[in-house]
């Protein structure tokens, strides 16, 4: 696919429904070892919890298409849209995050090997290593680091 252009740009609205639906897309196509318990529990916790104690950024074409949610140095998360994964949004993203937010670290579920490969070949190396998750799932999490 050829990469897309687009602009990045901070998300200063409350209304998350377009990021939930990203965010929906992108974990269907991804995450297959999430259970649906744990499914359902994220939807509600992405828009009520997470996202409005985060700096939001979004990847606009002629809609959004993907985002990430910042804390500090720390990239908490990053999605895209499944029907535009591979087109550079992701990595363009990811670019933003390190060069102007100046994000060093970014924790990644073990499962999403996809997630995992997309982060090594944008040169984030594994620093450690838990086997649950934050909320104390069996979901083992990596915490990349770039230099």
């Amino acid at each position: 696919m050829a990469e897309l252009r687009g602009l990045i740009e901070r998300y200063e609205s409350n209304d998350y429904q377009v990021l939930v639906d990203i965010w929906e897309s992108a974990v269907t196509a991804t995450h297959d070892f999430l259970a649906e318990e744990d499914f359902l529990f994220f939807k509600d916790a992405i828009p009520n919890e997470y996202l409005p104690q985060l700096k939001i950024y979004v990847f606009r074409a002629e809609a959004i298409l993907g985002f990430m949610a910042v804390n500090e140095q720390h990239l908490e998360m990053l999605f895209v849209h499944d029907a535009f994964r591979g087109c550079g949004v992701g990595k363009q993203l990811l670019g933003y995050a390190v060069e102007v937010l100046g994000v060093n670290s970014v924790d990644v579920n073990e499962q999403n090997e996809q997630a995992v490969a997309f982060y090594q070949k944008q040169g984030f190396k594994v620093a450690s290593r838990t086997e649950k998750d934050s909320l104390g799932k069996d979901y083992p999490v990596l915490l990349l680091v770039i230099d």
